[in-house]
């Protein structure tokens, strides 16, 4: 991911990357966090600053995978809140995960990061479910 040349996405035009986050209790039960996996390898990769801290999922919300649309929306809803508006304000932030199915995670992380004032947030994942 992080030698890729994406014809529409220069990695070297962004501040900050930031992983999708899991909740607490889901890291606890699977050990790690593939997104953060994917971050951490492009951030030392491209020299580019990894934040963990800044977006957080404070809701505990059931997994998306065999949800439907309609339902993956509503399960995603207010799950993550930014921690630290002065480092996101003003920042171009990569968002990276590890699949994009419907686009609803990656939208609402998306959505809290621009309302604490980001530049700008591109999303970048490793799989794109069909």
């Amino acid at each position: 991911m992080a030698q890729f040349t994406y014809p529409s996405f220069l990695i070297r035009d962004y501040s900050l990357i930031i992983p999708v986050p899991l909740h607490p209790r889901r890291l606890r039960q699977r050990g790690f966090n593939q997104a953060l996996v994917l971050a951490r390898e492009i951030s030392r990769c491209c020299s580019l600053e990894l934040d963990i801290a800044s977006l957080r999922r404070v809701v505990c919300t059931e997994p998306q995978v065999g949800l439907g649309r309609d339902r993956r929306g509503l399960n995603i809803k207010g799950a993550f809140a930014v921690t630290d508006q002065e480092r996101i304000k003003g920042a171009s932030i990569i968002l990276v995960d590890d699949v994009y199915t419907t686009g609803n995670t990656a939208g609402e992380c998306a959505l809290v990061l621009m309302k604490s004032k980001a530049e700008r947030v591109a999303v970048l994942t490793l799989a794109r479910a069909c």
